[in-house]
């Protein structure tokens, strides 16, 4: 099935049964929103992916406690702050805001979905974070989608949200989701922090078995700096209220879900690479011809992770050398004197040796703000894309003056 993404305002709260709220709790500047709140009309079904960094944040470990049940009925998250770093007193403050969050809401104490989003090693403005909780459920709506988007963001330009539906069986599934990040994206399980709202009726179990395989062909490839924050994580909540039999039990409409729920996070994905911190151009690498899965991934990623692959796409060069040494340091097999390189349209290496091509022509098509590298290692059928930016002087700006 062809889906067809929508960039409606308020996406997390497409689906049936979902409200959102933003408040300012004062921990970001110049008064602008720092929390969101989304929370299902129904107790849920919810999964999530969670990072891999060993310097985890707080937040996370709280998450990942309360949906051993597999349920949940809320989202909070704070931008500003990671609280990350912290030991107990960042255990302490998690568990106080999930619990803060479900006394405000009346909700069951376990189901609460934490997340913090901001500077490493700060602690957490529990008062503040208080009052902010309590005035976002206060102010719940279903039109409130966009202004939790926002929330969330920290060094983002842009909201990052989307929504599909599709029909099955007489009843409407809906999917929406938000996301955030810019920096520190290099995931090894989903981005800096995702969001997904969907009423289908679906168990966590099948939901958290969908999650990891198509997190995987999508936020897990993605970079824009190679770096994994200590709190990425992606949460999907489910409450059932699209209708219709448990998904479970059907195959075919098991696979259409996930293929649904795959677009949003391609969507979202490549959101976050195209919006990298003082990135002017979405970087889209395909290795093709790989001995297997696995090699076309590691080739497509470390040609979206070589800064010297970024730094000549930000300078419009067709420097095809730069990508050939990244595919070669992959890990990916393959033999030199078989390896096909394009820039766009255009080919610039065959049979790993460099072409005439022109130039001002390739110079012109990396101008663009989409620029495709496709690399055939003529070793195999296995394919993979990979999504992420140029690397700009505005980069090195951000980040050397992101406390301050």
């Amino acid at each position: 099935m062809i889906f067809e993404i929508k960039h409606l305002q308020n996406a997390v709260t497409a689906p049936k049964g979902f409200k959102a709220a933003a408040a300012a709790c004062g921990i970001r500047y110049n008064g602008r929103t720092d929390l969101a709140l989304i929370v299902s009309d129904v107790p849920a079904q919810c999964a999530a992916v969670y990072t891999q960094n060993k310097f985890k944040a707080a937040p996370l470990v709280i998450t990942e406690e309360n949906l051993a049940n597999g349920q949940c009925q809320a989202f909070v998250c704070n931008s500003g702050i990671a609280n990350a770093g912290m030991g107990k007193v960042g255990l302490e403050c998690a568990r106080l805001m999930s619990d803060m969050t479900a006394n405000a809401l009346n909700i069951a104490k376990d189901d609460v979905v934490v997340a913090s989003t901001g500077v490493i090693g700060m602690p957490l403005p529990m008062d503040k974070l208080a009052k902010g909780i309590e005035e976002g459920a206060k102010n719940l709506s279903y039109d409130k989608g966009l202004e939790a988007a926002f929330a969330i963001m920290t060094t983002d330009l842009v909201v990052k949200e989307c929504s599909l539906a599709y029909e099955y069986q007489g009843k409407t599934i809906t999917i929406g989701g938000i996301a955030k990040g810019s920096g520190m994206i290099m995931p090894n399980m989903a981005t800096m922090l995702g969001f997904i709202t969907t009423d289908a009726n679906i168990s966590a179990k099948a939901l958290k078995k969908i999650i990891k395989q198509e997190v995987d062909k999508t936020f897990n490839m993605i970079s824009v700096d190679g770096d994994t924050s200590t709190n990425d994580m992606v949460a999907v909540m489910a409450n059932g209220l699209a209708g219709g039999a448990l998904l479970d039990d059907d195959e075919e409409g098991l696979a259409l879900f996930a293929q649904a729920l795959g677009e949003v996070f391609l969507y979202l994905a490549k959101s976050i690479a195209k919006d990298g911190e003082g990135a002017n151009k979405l970087i889209i690498a395909t290795v093709k011809g790989a001995k297997d899965e696995q090699d076309a991934k590691l080739a497509a990623k470390a040609i979206i992770n070589s800064s010297l692959v970024k730094t000549a796409v930000f300078g419009c060069d067709a420097n095809w050398g730069r990508i050939a040494c990244a595919v070669g340091y992959s890990g990916a097999e393959f033999k030199q004197e078989n390896v096909d390189i394009y820039i766009g349209k255009i080919q610039v290496a065959k049979d790993g040796m460099g072409l005439d091509f022109d130039e001002e022509v390739a110079k012109l098509y990396l101008e663009q703000p989409e620029v495709e590298i496709l690399v055939d290692l003529a070793n195999g059928g296995a394919e993979a894309t990979a999504y992420g930016c140029d690397l700009s002087y505005e980069y090195v700006k951000i980040n050397g003056s992101y406390r301050s």
